[in-house]
């Protein structure tokens, strides 16, 4: 769990979540979902970063311990978009279609749009952590 491979990753992702995230949602998906947001001041404007970056470490770690146990020391650009698709559709389309059938945060068009966004941010972030595995995973 503490390997040189997974806090490598762990680093990695958690840029990719950060950073990647900002130019997913911050820059790609703001004017898209904009308009399916119900309603006003339910964004914030400006993010709390500290808790941002504490939440990307949180997944990084989380994705990049998950993804080890799914790739069975098999790590290829493949099995880490595989594992990120897959995760992206569990937490972009399966509970984002959960949260709109209980809460008016976005509609049900902005929450499709959201899923794709997600599975792609995923599919990035399990590519990069495949990366990672197949270059350290040797030297653990």
């Amino acid at each position: 769990m503490f390997s040189k491979s997974n806090l490598i990753s762990t680093l990695v992702t958690t840029l990719w979540g950060f950073f990647g995230g900002w130019l997913i949602w911050g820059i790609i998906g703001d004017p898209i979902l904009k308009e399916h947001i119900p309603t006003d001041g339910l964004i914030k404007e400006i993010p709390d970063m500290p808790l941002l970056a504490l939440g990307c470490l949180i997944v990084g770690f989380a994705f990049s311990t998950m993804y080890s146990k799914w790739a069975s020391d098999t790590h290829s650009v493949s099995i880490g978009a595989n594992f990120g698709v897959w995760l992206g559709i569990l937490i972009g389309l399966g509970d984002g279609l959960i949260d709109n059938a209980t809460a008016n945060i976005i509609d049900l068009s902005g929450t499709l749009i959201n899923a794709v966004l997600y599975i792609v941010h995923f599919a990035i972030m399990g590519i990069l952590a495949s990366l990672v595995y197949s270059k350290f995973s040797s030297g653990n």
